[in-house]
């Protein structure tokens, strides 16, 4: 599943921008004001459900991020190690595990975002957070990379298609990093270069007309929902 906006009509897809970055953020922060597993436990219960009102999956949002996942287990496993006996110390493990799990919850939500929400939206919602030059900048940014990835994601696949195709698995695993590095790098810099003449071309301006903002009856529960959130972490 590539990490990118997709048509349809759930809830979340109806909510106002502003409205799903604040549960965003409030998600944020009750995710590292609860650190025990009960308050862990709770927290995916309520991504959980955000998740299916904005019909995300959540293994395939989770195959999205693969390539960060080990360095996400690998934390609590380093942290566990010892160089003498007993080798690994359990409890030693618990607390970044707990980190990790958490940072697979903000990406899920993270995630339930991408999907439901435009990136002309997410900008508009930016520069209103953000008023002025710094809001504009971070606006464009943000919908730069929004835009970007997505391709860039696509390239890596097709790379990686290619290779096999020419019996690139029966190559050493060091060279099959360095293939998909050099080759992934090559494109990289080939679309910077065409995205900028694009831009170019099309008179990119920092002043755009953007979409014009609304929130409706829908965004009133989701605000308290923010708020209850915010309201627990403090608590």
């Amino acid at each position: 599943m590539n990490l990118r906006y997709l048509a349809g009509d759930t809830y979340v897809h109806r909510l106002d921008p502003r409205t799903k970055l604040f549960v965003q953020a409030a998600v944020a922060v009750a995710a590292f004001a609860h650190t025990t597993p009960a308050g862990l436990v709770a927290l995916t219960a309520f991504v959980g459900g955000v998740c299916r009102l904005a019909a995300t999956p959540v293994a395939a949002s989770l195959r999205s991020y693969r390539a960060f996942l080990p360095f996400l287990v690998a934390g609590p496993l380093v942290e566990a190690a010892t160089l003498g006996a007993p080798w690994f110390v359990v409890a030693d493990a618990v607390t970044p595990a707990l980190a990790s799990y958490r940072v697979l919850l903000l990406l899920l939500v993270s995630t339930a975002y991408i999907r439901t929400t435009r990136v002309r939206e997410s900008r508009v919602a930016i520069q209103w957070l953000l008023p002025g030059r710094v809001g504009v900048i971070l606006g464009a940014g943000v919908g730069f990379v929004l835009r970007f990835l997505p391709v860039l994601r696509d390239d890596l696949a097709t790379v990686r298609a290619a290779m096999h195709a020419r019996l690139g698995s029966e190559r050493s695993l060091r060279e099959r990093i360095r293939l998909i590095g050099v080759t992934g790098l090559r494109r990289v810099f080939r679309r910077a270069d065409r995205f900028a003449l694009a831009l170019q071309a099309r008179c990119f301006a920092w002043n755009p007309t953007l979409p014009a903002l609304s929130p409706t009856w829908r965004d009133a529960p989701a605000t308290l929902v923010g708020v209850a959130l915010l309201a627990w972490a403090v608590a």
